[in-house]
């Protein structure tokens, strides 16, 4: 989690502009609340639930298994249970077959009195939850000597080994999370102050060769590396004796954590000796004209150094491409060992995840910083799985469209087997500076819940779920506090379970979620998201502006240009817009992109555009359009690559020249309007705009008040192009008209009378299908849906969101469709909530006889259905055989 969250005890930056001491601070471990128990019907344990899980086995291709690779011998399974097989396919996790949802909450073990620690984990089950998570930090096991204590010798709390069989014992499975970083607020991020002492060279130095002001380290040090092995000696076994592979609890295990985000936020670069001779000798191979671009490459060291550390303008804008590059290859080549060396010590059989930094400021839009830096690690690689950490606050209009658009760009980097994760998972009061400062809407994990697995995450762990104690170092330091952490000695004010184990008024909200989702498990542990043929372009190099130098005019003006212009629009009005409307879209990676199956290439894309954009990705588009796809473009005409040199090759194929960007200032108002029909755009406000001229039978469609053009709609070969260079906010009627005329039908057309209504629909691979409602507003409005041409009128309640079956199979009922959700299902009887709207109406198809208790409660059989309908909850009673 990256900078400042709404409501800390320190405003908050975003970029590298974030101080490392705000960021540590704002960043206090979020709190998961916890749940009530599963509803009935659901099961009490994770084995349970294999047992009762009917989803399908195996899949129509083999599914990713996760073998033992070479290395030491794992150790003999000694926990008395069946091993398990865990495999990843088809975007699912399945447990010996049958498809799961993980749904962890995170419980620090040394951070709780050991004579306490079955009592949280008995809080997290009566929460609902099957899994336990936990940081393992070295900084706490590690004593002075070096020696490392995992068994409890020192101190009771060090056990690992036993925290991790209470968690079996009481039926739940375990995630680690090892490091070496850890960061949750610990000194160093988690690492023992001895490596430092010890290895003063694994400290990076940056810009102008000044020391890093965080803990990073050089993480390809040799030092640091043979260190982190010697840690790993030790904590890997303990977890790898108890792996599901082996009878035990350990289900997955991540690696470090949010890598890169401590360069990233300080603005330094990882520029050490070592990594300098590194750069020299990768650059040949990755750059053609190295020698010609860096004069110094063939210099002595010092030069070399001074050369990078302090650039000439000359190659300042070349310098910032190779090293966000250099940068990524070396975080891959950093997990590889870390992979490599967990699976010498035994941990194998078993996915190894990947935590994703870039929230802040309670925004989303920084998040594909920690995507581009680290999708090499992971994307497409077998047995690796990403996942996300969020800290956005409650669900709004803002927020809930910025989530959805980060799940869409984290799975565009994926390939088809890996799903989505969340490995930090805000749900909590949202008071992390204990100031009584904030209280989260009880509606605020549920919501974000149901978003994320319609959206195909398949487990989300629940941070900080438990609060706790942080003790202190082993040898003082004089810092303050003398404790492991930096939050003093309480830690986890915001948790659902607070740190001296009560619970906060989070804790029920959030149980009654993860117990819905339980219920529903069935279905969305395998299903998928239906989309429109629409998605959004991702481009990642504008993400890759973790670093430049503060005294580089050309790397400012880059970087600036790229920041301004991502994602998806500025205000996120290109998704806003677009889902307000009800179209279900995804992401594509314009670096990869692939043609459509069927060959059509009439995939409609949005893309915000800025002034530079790699060739290669302007190419690809040129393709696409010619192909008879369509591009719906906001922002300023591409005309520079990411080194700044001209490059035009979109521009050309628009026919579009572009003069300078005019922004408003105090004696200039820019307002632009729609040219053909003001009723799609009547005259609007904007900060800036970018006149445009255009040759061949481009037209105008969007003009200033003045009568300058900045918007056009092109056809270039097979397809369509409308660029719009200007400021827009969200405007679902107009992108909406866009869109469809551009060829992005609506399986799901949304109308609500107030904004802040947001559906989609998920279907499995029995034909079961979900219509996912949320209404994040105050209010309740009147919602009408159009899904595949059947109309449906809804009442959503205020913050509330619901799974309404729309063909689902439900023990021996098929629930045809629904305004109300599943609460409950047992043997012989369903329970549905309060419905989403003034009535409840279940259609179901079913051989039993049928009766139904609720106020005005009533069946009746309609076109050879079952119908009910009642004022309220119903409870609906499946008999004999008709």
């Amino acid at each position: 989690m990256v900078a400042a969250r709404s409501g800390a005890p320190f405003s908050g930056a975003r970029d590298m502009l974030v101080t490392f001491l705000g960021r540590m601070l704002r960043r206090e471990p979020v709190s998961r609340p916890s749940c009530p128990p599963l509803r009935r019907g659901a099961c009490e344990t994770p084995m349970e639930a294999l047992a009762w899980c009917h989803g399908r086995r195996g899949s129509r291709r083999s599914p990713r298994h996760h073998p033992p690779r070479c290395g030491r011998s794992a150790p003999p399974t000694s926990h008395g249970r069946e091993p398990s097989m865990i495999t990843i396919d088809r975007r699912r996790i399945l447990l010996d077959g049958a498809p799961r949802l993980v749904l962890a909450g995170e419980i620090h073990y040394f951070r709780v009195p050991r004579a306490q620690w079955a009592a949280r984990i008995a809080q997290l089950r009566a929460a609902g939850a099957n899994t336990v998570a936990s940081y393992i930090p070295w900084l706490w096991h590690e004593l002075p000597d070096g020696t490392v204590d995992l068994t409890g010798a020192t101190r009771d709390e060090r056990d690992l080994g036993a925290f991790i069989d209470l968690c079996r014992e009481a039926g739940l499975w375990f995630l680690a999370r090892p490091g070496p970083f850890q960061m949750a607020e610990l000194k160093n991020e988690g690492l023992p102050y001895r490596l430092y002492r010890e290895h003063p060279e694994i400290v990076p130095r940056g810009w102008d060769g000044a020391p890093a002001p965080t803990p990073d380290v050089d993480l390809l040090a040799p030092a640091f590396l043979a260190e982190t092995d010697r840690w790993y000696d030790a904590v890997m076994p303990v977890l790898a004796e108890r792996l599901v592979t082996r009878g035990g609890p350990v289900l997955a295990v991540q690696l470090d954590n949010e890598i890169g985000m401590l360069s990233w936020v300080s603005n330094t670069p990882v520029l050490t000796d070592a990594a300098l001779t590194q750069l020299r000798a990768w650059l040949p191979a990755h750059r053609t004209d190295a020698a010609r671009t860096y004069p110094a490459l063939t210099a002595d060291d010092d030069a070399w150094a001074r050369a990078v550390r302090s650039p000439e303008e000359a190659w300042a804008a070349p310098l910032r491409v190779d090293l966000a590059r250099f940068a990524r290859d070396r975080a891959a080549r950093y997990v590889a060992h870390l992979r490599a060396a967990a699976e010498a010590r035994g941990v194998t059989g078993v996915p190894f995840l990947i935590n994703i930094h870039g929230t802040g400021g309670g925004s989303c839009e920084t998040f594909p910083i920690g995507i581009s830096q680290l999708e090499q690690s992971y994307s497409g690689i077998d047995g690796m799985l990403s996942g996300s950490d969020h800290y956005v606050g409650e669900m709004t209009l803002d927020t809930t469209t910025d989530l959805y658009v980060l799940n869409a760009l984290q799975q565009a980097v994926h390939d088809d087997d890996q799903p989505l994760t969340s490995l930090e998972f805000e749900a909590g009061t949202g008071d992390y500076g204990d100031g009584l400062e904030r209280l989260a809407e009880p509606s605020t994990a549920d919501l974000k819940s149901r978003l994320f697995v319609a959206q195909g995450n398949r487990l989300l762990n629940y941070y900080l779920f438990a609060g706790g104690h942080n003790p202190p170092l082993e040898e003082p330091v004089g810092d303050g506090n003398d404790r492991i952490a930096i939050t003093g000695e309480r830690h986890g004010f915001a948790a659902p379970i607070g740190p001296e184990g009560q619970e906060s008024p989070t804790y029920a909200p959030l149980g009654a979620a993860i117990g819905r989702l339980a219920l529903h498990e069935r279905h969305l542990a395998r299903a998928v998201e239906e989309l429109d043929d629409l998605a959004l372009g991702l481009v990642l190099d504008s993400y890759a502006t973790e670093h430049a130098h503060p005294g580089s005019a050309v790397m400012a003006e880059i970087v600036g240009d790229l920041r301004a212009h991502r994602g998806a629009g500025q205000r996120l009005a290109l998704a806003r817009s677009a889902l307000l409307r009800g179209h279900r879209f995804d992401a594509v990676d314009l670096r990869t992109m692939r043609p459509r199956p069927d060959g059509s290439g009439r995939r409609v894309l949005m893309v915000a555009t800025s002034r530079h954009l790699d060739a290669a990705v302007q190419r690809h588009l040129v393709a696409h359009l010619e192909a008879g796809g369509s591009l719906l473009l906001l922002g300023v005409l591409p005309e520079r690559d990411l080194e700044g040199a001209d490059c035009r090759i979109l521009a050309d194929a628009l026919g579009a020249q572009a003069a300078p960007v005019r922004h408003d200032s105090g004696r200039f108002h820019p307002s632009v309007s729609w040219r053909s029909d003001p009723s799609l755009l009547g005259e609007t406000r904007v900060p800036w705009f970018q006149e445009l001229t255009a040759s061949g039978d481009a037209r105008p469609v969007l003009t200033t008040v003045d009568g300058e053009t900045c918007g056009i709609d092109v056809r270039v070969g097979a397809g369509r192009a409308v660029l719009l260079a200007a400021g827009l906010p969200s405007r679902p009627g107009l992108l909406g008209h866009l869109l469809e005329t551009l060829g992005a039908g609506r399986g799901l057309a949304l109308h609500s009378s107030v904004p802040g209504v947001f559906a989609t629909t998920t279907r499995d691979e029995d034909g079961g299908r979900i219509l996912h409602v949320l209404n994040v507003t105050g209010y309740r409005p009147q919602v009408q849906i159009v899904l595949d041409g059947e109309e449906i009128a809804l009442e959503p309640a205020p913050h509330t969101g619901y799974l309404l079956a729309r063909g689902l199979d439900v023990g021996p009922a098929r629930v045809l469709a629904a305004n109300a959700e599943l609460a409950g299902i047992g043997p012989d009887h369903l329970t549905f909530d309060v419905p989403a709207g003034p009535a409840a109406r279940i259609v179901l198809e079913t051989p039993r006889q049928v009766t139904a208790d609720g106020p005005g409660a009533r069946v009746a059989h309609e076109d050879g259905h079952v119908l009910v309908t009642a004022d309220g909850p119903v409870r609906v009673h499946l008999g004999a055989l008709v």
